[in-house]
């Protein structure tokens, strides 16, 4: 196998996959380095099977629905061991896939664990740490390993699920606690609940998906209340104890909660053990790889994308920067990512979606006096006739002065489709009047956006 490329990418997931491939079309000579599956922790192990998941723990929702639609259901049987595996194929079909795309665009994969040896040379071993098999020459070298969770440093944690290891069960167990308050946490919280668990949900504030608008997720809450998720604020665990599938968490106020699995959704941080920054002079600040607008690190020949810095955790962010970085590197067409106005989704039961200022950003920016707040909350027209499930909340922050919407959000069905098209209004600086001029397409949810006061 050739052991000199022009470029050396570390980490086949999302950032590492685009800037491989669109290196390799500008003729540079490409090799990417893997470990584990192609595919990164979006197609491998988070967003792609989360939102199967997430499918899946709607359809008895669904189900409870569907008299008050005049559809009588005499009996119906969910197997959560076979969503599981059916989720489990597809991300086997991805992975596949990933694979026959790197070859096609004349890239080469490289299995195994990779680590610098010097600032050009990269080692490669079977196993983390292991013996180098393989040395790579790079001319330039660009950093995508990711993150993997974090797990909290209390007696017992290693009895306790991170995120990685739902994908990986057969079953899950008749009482769920998550210890956590963001995105992951409630997510699966919801799913959880929705395929029939019983879940508590440890908070440490006094508030769900904190960074999110306060009220959006005020009406996330709601919704996650009314699906039976006991949510315990002001809660921290202080150990775990038992064994797999009998354990029992501890909390800070010394309450036990027992329960068959416990998820540890306390956060991520980059993978950065195990690559020997050091030997290539990678300055690295806190957590995270130092990076310019330009994606380079201090060293010059080499880069980093994705969740390894310290910009927005997100796999289209991800993609775009390291497209980005094959385009300036290798296109002779220098851009920067703008990581301004980047739409993001919560799918959560109900979903959350936003982009742009929360009202909370916007005042501590501009002054209560300079932004105006439109909002519409109201169940919508899915709801009426099984008169249950939460209500939509829609929002516009608006900068009085200028009339430009500075930020769009929404709880409620579909949020996470309909935000995407908002986003694009938004990023082209659009106002409340262009909103407002805007002919409505009734009946929806989205028309509230262009009929609000």
């Amino acid at each position: 196998m050739e052991t000199s490329f022009d470029l050396v990418v570390l980490g086949a997931g999302s950032g590492g996959l685009a800037a491989a491939k669109r290196a390799a079309r500008y003729g540079a000579r490409v090799a990417i380095v893997e470990g584990d599956r192609v595919g990164g922790t979006c197609v491998i192990r988070g967003c792609v099977p989360k939102k199967l998941l997430v499918y899946g723990s709607r359809v008895s929702e669904q189900l409870q629905e569907a008299p008050a639609y005049g559809v009588e259901i005499a009996s119906a049987q969910f197997h959560t061991s076979r969503l599981l595996a059916n989720v489990r194929q597809e991300v086997d079909r991805l992975n596949a896939l990933h694979i026959s795309l790197l070859e096609k665009a004349g890239v080469t994969l490289v299995s195994g664990w990779g680590r610098f040896q010097d600032p050009h040379r990269i080692a490669v071993s079977s196993r983390p740490g292991g013996e180098a098999e393989q040395v790579l020459q790079a001319g330039r070298t660009l950093i995508a390993v990711g993150g993997r969770p974090h797990r909290p440093q209390i007696p017992g944690a290693e009895l306790g699920w991170v995120s990685d290891d739902m994908f990986l069960q057969d079953q899950f167990p008749e009482r769920v606690v998550i210890v956590g308050a963001g995105f992951i946490a409630c997510e699966f919280a919801c799913i959880l609940s929705g395929l029939g668990v019983q879940v508590t949900q440890l908070v440490r504030g006094d508030h769900l998906l904190r960074g999110f608008d306060r009220e959006l997720s005020a009406v996330v809450q709601e919704g996650m209340e009314e699906k039976g998720i006991a949510l315990r604020f002001c809660h921290s665990p202080a150990a775990i104890e038992g064994a797999p599938g009998d354990c029992t968490v501890i909390t800070q106020a010394g309450e036990r909660l027992a329960c068959g699995g416990v998820l540890l959704a306390t956060g991520r941080r980059p993978f950065l053990e195990g690559l020997n920054l050091e030997a290539a002079g990678v300055a690295v600040e806190g957590h995270h790889i130092a990076v310019d607008a330009d994606q380079a690190t201090n060293v010059p020949h080499i880069h980093a994308v994705g969740d390894v810095t310290d910009r927005i955790c997100l796999t289209p962010v991800a993609v775009d920067e390291g497209r980005a970085y094959a385009d300036t590197v290798f296109g002779r067409s220098p851009r920067r990512v703008d990581h301004d106005l980047v739409a993001s989704a919560v799918f959560s039961q109900p979903e959350l979606a936003t982009v742009g200022l929360s009202e909370e950003l916007a005042l501590e920016r501009y002054g209560a006096e300079a932004i105006v707040v439109h909002r519409a909350r109201f169940r919508s027209m899915a709801q009426a006739l099984p008169k249950s499930g939460p209500r939509c909340l829609l929002k516009l922050v608006v900068n009085k002065e200028s009339d430009r919407v500075l930020g769009c959000h929404m709880v409620g069905e579909h949020a996470a489709e309909i935000i995407q098209m908002a986003a694009i209004a938004v990023g082209m600086g659009a106002t409340k009047a262009d909103f407002d001029r805007t002919m409505a397409l009734h009946p929806t949810i989205s028309e509230e956006f262009v009929t609000m006061a």
